[in-house]
């Protein structure tokens, strides 16, 4: 049900010492598409840095910063035939950017824009009628997801790609009816003894069926 993964600086730097490590262990372990930040804050490094980033593995995506520096790199590696990842979205204007250089996908962080008093949800329904609208092939990742609720009003908005921590992943499969139905069904059942009544044939039962535990 996982087809990828996403990094970011802060998170590699929780795993150790040695970022490309962290990166080249990730993109053997998951066949799906990996998103690899840049971290140079200039436009002729991060080109570099996102070109050698790309040469790690076939499924790695480039992570470019909402930036003038982040916009001019990413439209240079689009036309290398490299994938990137606008990261660090806020607002409609910036998506429209994103999409228009050409990017992969664009990620809205509404996890962010809720902790500080803003409505994250609507600014991904916001872009995905834009990206509808104007015929954008960009897909819109909704990032920052915070608990399952997220994740379904994301689907509904439109979304193609959903990012979120594992816990949140774990959620998805809860609810406290499917515990409680699976939980009296097994109840039910015990009360049987987990056997199966004899089979009959046209003389009455058949002694000669075995009884399954």
């Amino acid at each position: 049900m996982l087809s990828g993964v996403t990094t970011n600086p802060s998170l590699v730097v929780k795993e150790g010492d040695d970022p490309e490590a962290v990166w080249k262990e990730i993109l053997a372990e998951v066949e799906g598409e990996i998103s690899l930040e840049t971290t140079e804050p200039e436009a002729g490094p991060m080109y570099e840095e996102g070109l050698r980033l790309a040469g790690m593995a076939p499924n790695a995506v480039v992570k470019v910063p909402m930036t003038p520096a982040g916009l001019e790199t990413g439209k240079r590696l689009g036309a290398d035939g490299i994938r990137t990842n606008v990261t660090l979205v806020f607002s409609p204007a910036q998506a429209i950017l994103a999409a228009e250089i050409g990017a992969y996908c664009v990620s809205p962080f509404l996890g962010r824009l809720d902790d500080v008093g803003a409505d994250g949800m609507k600014l991904l329904h916001d872009i995905c009628e834009i990206y509808a609208v104007q015929g954008y092939t960009s897909n819109v990742l909704a990032a920052s997801l915070r608990h399952p609720m997220h994740v379904v009003d994301a689907a509904l908005a439109g979304a193609d790609i959903a990012t979120m921590p594992y816990d949140v992943f774990t959620k998805l499969v809860k609810h406290p009816l499917t515990d409680s139905g699976l939980e009296r069904f097994l109840a039910d059942w015990r009360t049987l003894g987990g056997e199966h009544p004899a089979a009959e044939g046209p003389d009455g039962p058949d002694t000669n069926t075995d009884q399954q535990p």
